[in-house]
């Protein structure tokens, strides 16, 4: 015998879901302007069609009756108010989540097959939104970073200290140290020294508009939009467990290293974690898989890591062309080819030896920047 209350709360829930989940592709499409992320989420709306048409299209219509239905007239104030477009993306992924529960749960009744459908549609749905905050949240965060360059420890803590205090001063966004020579007390050690220069820096005239954390706390969450930001990110290549007790802004990870998931237990919700990408589908995987910003290459031979293959700028330009999350090209980028860079689509450089290897560091590094702010 069919419940005709349960198929009627299906039918609304299915019609609420599906709108709800065309309003956040909208938002994906027309707004972030994310291709890997509209494609994920129109290939979950086709999936969720698919699932609704296990629930009886003709026992749904009878059962629905939109004008005896209570709840059309029941709304609140914060219904009708949103702040931005942002605000109504969130309201509707809640409302899709919401949603695909109430269709699992009485699917039950209806249809059980259904029920473990909508089931994995809804952890879908939180893997998408999760990718979709991260990207949301990593633009803004990320939004004044540029220039990324990469450190080693230097053949001297003397040394090391003069290189960052010049890169501090050239206003250079962001600074990985990356060092395969050091101990591990070596390392945090210098790791420590590097977030002591980078969160006092020498405000320029005028203040700033780099994106660094100043003097809170390296674990806090991001400043809001506006505030003045002088100081630059500092990443630690590989060790999510230096990184965290230096209080660095976050780490870098390769392919083989640690899983995001693994080293986002150990560095904490609100640090960057990095992923190195080369080719397409390692980038849409890192998107999904948490990371808050790519690193993609290698565009050119480099002086510093040595590759049998280089997907060059034709991977910057599928990047570019498929994802919003912030990505930074790496590989032999130098002061001659960055222009080729910008026009594949990266506005975002990560590099080394033009940088660390000029006669002078902070010029280079002045240069560089100023190609990128143009």
């Amino acid at each position: 015998m069919i419940d005709h209350a349960a198929i009627r709360v299906l039918d609304a829930s299915l019609n609420r879901a599906t709108e709800g989940l065309r309003v956040v592709e909208d938002y994906v499409r027309f707004v972030l302007d994310d291709r890997h992320l509209t494609e994920q989420l129109k290939r979950l709306r086709h999936d969720l069609a698919a699932a609704g048409s296990l629930l009886p299209l003709a026992e749904r219509h009878a059962a629905r009756d939109t004008q005896a239905d209570v709840g059309t007239t029941v709304s609140t104030l914060s219904e009708r108010m949103r702040g931005d477009a942002w605000q109504v993306c969130v309201a509707s992924l809640e409302r899709v989540k919401q949603s695909l529960r109430s269709l699992e749960e009485f699917s039950k009744v209806a249809n059980p097959h259904a029920a473990g459908e909508f089931e994995r549609l809804r952890y879908w749905l939180y893997t998408l939104e999760a990718a979709l905050g991260r990207t949301v949240n990593a633009i803004d965060r990320l939004a004044e970073s540029r220039l990324y360059v990469l450190i080693d420890g230097g053949d001297s803590e003397a040394a090391f200290v003069a290189l960052v205090e010049k890169l501090v001063a050239a206003r250079v966004d962001v600074l990985q140290l990356r060092d395969k020579r050091l101990d591990d007390r070596e390392l945090l050690s210098r790791a420590r020294r590097l977030v002591a220069i980078a969160s006092q820096p020498p405000a320029p005239p005028g203040g700033c508009s780099g994106d660094g954390m100043d003097e809170r706390s390296r674990d806090s969450p991001p400043p809001e939009p506006g505030a003045e930001k002088c100081s630059p990110l500092v990443i630690i290549n590989d060790r999510p467990d230096i990184a965290a007790l230096a209080e660095a802004d976050g780490v870098h990870l390769g392919q083989d290293d640690l899983r995001v998931k693994d080293a986002r237990a150990i560095v904490g919700p609100h640090r960057l974690i990095g992923v190195s990408t080369h080719s397409i589908d390692q980038a849409r995987a890192a998107v999904l898989n948490g990371a808050n910003y790519l690193g993609v290459g290698p565009t050119f031979p480099s002086q510093t890591k040595s590759f049998e293959v280089f997907p060059g700028l034709a991977f910057v330009r599928e990047v570019a062309t498929e994802i919003r999350l912030p990505a930074f090209a790496i590989g032999g980028i130098t002061q001659q080819n960055a222009a080729d860079v910008i026009s594949a689509g990266l506005s975002r450089l990560a590099v080394a030896s033009a940088v660390t290897g000029a006669a002078e560091p902070q010029a280079a590094a002045m240069a560089l920047r100023t190609q990128l702010h143009r």
